[in-house]
């Protein structure tokens, strides 16, 4: 089946221009020109991603973004045409999983989109994969889930293949650049800090002191290293 994707735009030049080139892609589209039009989709049927424009006539598109992660984890792309790198900083704290500007090139934005959904799409661990434990720290790769003594760490899908990522390459420095490709599975330019917004959400789940990480360290003008021992 293909995949469905919401796309939450209201100029209907540009919504009819995406829907048809995604669904030449493969995708199967709806079309939802409001925030409340798009929220009353998500809770009529299930989707494999939501494009979503931060500025529409009804709500912020943020408050948009805000609602779908309080229900679920449902891959997001934003769209902005506002220039403030802070809403774009903004989506991601609230859980947005990647950003594209406008304009944009519909190939970036079909690239980027397939990215989301090939990694919603390859969920739990390989055959015999066990969970992963550092001290009190459990990632469960097949159940998708984070535990800290015990108790469940929310993270987005996104942020919880980062951890992964991370994590599976414990003792390792690894640049934003690596993370990036490894997280995209493509070369494409990104918000050269959307690795670090992720990585606060990260560490603001699975840190005591998410000021002070033990976990997820910061190695200055290199990238990240995920701590071997921990208590």
């Amino acid at each position: 089946m293909a995949e469905r994707i919401l796309l939450v735009e209201d100029d209907p030049r540009l919504a009819e221009m995406l829907s048809e080139y995604l669904g030449q892609a493969g995708f199967g589209v709806t079309v939802a020109p409001l925030g409340a039009t798009a929220l009353e989709r998500l809770s009529e049927a299930d989707y494999d991603a939501v494009v979503l424009d931060l500025m529409l006539p009804d709500m912020d598109g943020l408050d948009v973004c805000r609602e779908l992660r309080a229900r679920d984890d449902t891959p997001v792309l934003m769209l902005t045409a506002r220039g403030d790198a802070i809403d774009r900083i903004v989506g991601l704290e609230l859980g947005a999983d990647d950003y594209l500007p406008k304009p944009f090139e519909p190939r970036e934005l079909l690239a980027r989109l397939r990215a989301i959904v090939r990694r919603r799409r390859v969920r739990g661990a390989a055959p015999g994969e066990k969970a992963l434990h550092f001290g009190r720290l459990e990632i469960d790769t097949a159940a998708r889930a984070v535990r800290l003594d015990g108790k469940p760490c929310e993270l987005t899908g996104y942020q919880f293949d980062l951890l992964v990522a991370l994590a599976k390459n414990a003792g390792r420095v690894l640049s934003r650049e690596f993370l990036m490709d490894v997280m995209k599975g493509e070369e494409l330019e990104s918000f050269d800090r959307s690795i670090d917004v992720h990585v606060s959400r990260i560490r603001a789940a699975i840190e005591d002191n998410p000021k002070k990480p033990r976990r997820v360290i910061t190695v200055r003008s290199a990238g990240y290293v995920f701590a071997k021992a921990q208590d």
